[in-house]
């Protein structure tokens, strides 16, 4: 008995232990508690001090439905077909026999910018094409003339005889801003109308892609726009767009080791595609304004050697003889600041802002010298120190060639009395026959020939096939039958 009483006391005391316990937890929350619910919690949650939603509350994400289906009939499906000579083959008992040329298919993408058939597409894209087609997204395809092309940029532009087609309309570039949503439109990998989505990783990057021939005027401007989303060989020429499905950049490269996407696509923004794509709708040529000085970016070290209080900016290394800068009053150690309102900060900036202006036109340039900022009115000319456009230079599309006279130094150096430089080709009859960029022509049919118009007359004036005589650079001499 005396057990059984002893283990009696000590479940009532540890029952009694756990009733004072739990008053006592009671009254504490009483006087933690607030007087009501409406006054809310006395000490937030972690969560809300951070303004994050609750747990199971919704998150707004983008909706890309409207672009994409804004976008997908506009951009187009290119494809291409080319002739590549190929290199002779040894054989052991004839030597070097001359092999049968090669016909090379490519594809690509394009955005159509008028209703009326105009669609820009990359250089890189048709640049060599003999045959050119355009896949509409309802499946209608037709053949496509190239108008004209810009190696410096990586565009072109080509037509088709259409009407009535669906458009994408340009943004304005100058304001896309970095981790801004995007979509890639185009058709990789003949993938058709494929959509892909991501942000702007970055703004005018240089990655030393484009080709520099000074010889060919070809002059690389790269201002990329750089994105995440996943582009792949065969969406060159396709769109960037935003979420309202306007047109910033026309997709032109990938970073990667492989060949195919790694993480970086990089676009040309829309404010260099207008103005690219305006020039060879009016005039068939890209009117190129230059600035007329030698630059580069500021880093630390350069800074400190050229003592500047900034590092902000484009350092200007040295201006050239009559040039646009020169005639402003502008010198070597000046720091380029601003063009016009935008803020340029280093060399692929100053290059796209620039870009979008024509010989002739005015800008102001804000600089900086001995640490005073200064504005300059400049009159911007071509490369060659003219105002205006170069209006001898023709584009004639039905030979696929971009025509000019020879200049008064190269008929010197060549000894001839006239001719007419091939400036450019973009596949076509004069392509075809195995004429190559840099021919200067002299005679057609006999008929001596100094200007584009005088080609264009002496094709008209004959019902058959032709000779067309003419030299190269190098002085080489040259003879093509074309067939009229």
């Amino acid at each position: 008995m005396n057990n059984n009483s002893g283990k009696l006391k000590r479940t009532l005391g540890y029952f009694g232990m756990a009733v004072a316990g739990g008053l006592i937890a009671v009254g504490l929350h009483d006087r933690l508690a607030p007087a009501s619910d409406n006054a809310g919690p006395s000490i937030a949650t972690p969560v809300q001090q951070v303004g994050m939603p609750m747990a199971g509350a919704p998150m707004a994400l983008p909706d890309f439905t409207g672009a994409a289906a804004k976008s997908i009939d506009a951009v187009v499906h290119v494809t291409t077909e080319s002739t590549v000579q190929q290199a002779p083959m040894y054989n052991f008992f004839w030597g070097y026999q001359q092999r049968a040329p090669q016909q090379v298919r490519g594809a690509g993408s394009g955005v159509i910018i008028s209703d009326d058939g105009y669609i820009v597409t990359n250089n890189h894209v048709v640049d060599g094409a003999d045959k050119i087609l355009v896949h509409l997204n309802d499946k209608r395809k037709y053949a496509a003339t190239v108008i004209g092309r810009d190696p410096s940029t990586d565009i072109a532009l080509i037509k088709i005889d259409a009407d009535q087609l669906p458009t994408l309309p340009f943004a304005n570039s100058d304001e896309v801003k970095v981790g801004q949503w995007v979509l890639a439109v185009g058709n990789p990998m003949n993938l058709t109308s494929t959509v892909t989505a991501g942000i702007v990783s970055a703004k005018a990057r240089n990655i030393n892609i484009l080709e520099y021939n000074p010889d060919q005027d070809i002059f690389p401007i790269e201002s990329f726009i750089q994105t995440d989303a996943a582009v792949n060989p065969g969406n060159s020429g396709g769109a960037l767009v935003d979420t309202e499905g306007n047109l910033i950049g026309i997709n032109s490269a990938i970073a990667s080791t492989t060949g195919s996407y790694t993480g970086y696509a990089f676009a040309v923004p829309a404010n260099i595609v207008n103005k690219v794509t305006r020039d060879l709708m009016e005039v068939g040529h890209v009117r190129r304004a230059y600035l007329g000085v030698t630059i580069s970016d500021i880093d630390q070290d350069m800074a400190k050697n050229f003592d500047l209080n900034r590092l902000k900016g484009v350092y200007v290394k040295d201006v050239l003889q009559d040039g646009a800068a020169q005639k402003a009053g502008m010198k070597g150690g000046d720091v380029i600041v601003k063009v016009g309102t935008m803020e340029v900060n280093n060399v692929p900036e100053l290059q796209g802002q620039i870009s979008k202006f024509s010989p002739g036109d005015k800008v102001s340039i804000t600089m900086v010298r001995n640490g005073q900022e200064q504005v300059k009115e400049l009159t911007l000319l071509a490369r060659t120190g003219e105002e205006g456009t170069r209006a001898a230079e023709t584009a004639m599309p039905a030979l696929g060639a971009e025509l000019a006279p020879a200049s008064a130094a190269e008929l010197k150096a060549l000894k001839i009395g006239n001719g007419v430089k091939v400036v450019r080709l973009s596949g076509g009859k004069l392509r075809s026959i195995g004429i190559r960029e840099g021919f200067i022509i002299t005679k057609i049919g006999q008929q001596p020939v100094a200007a584009p118009q005088d080609i264009e007359k002496a094709l008209n004036n004959s019902s058959g096939g032709v000779l067309i005589e003419g030299v190269y650079p190098n002085g080489t001499r040259a003879y093509y039958g074309l067939g009229v």
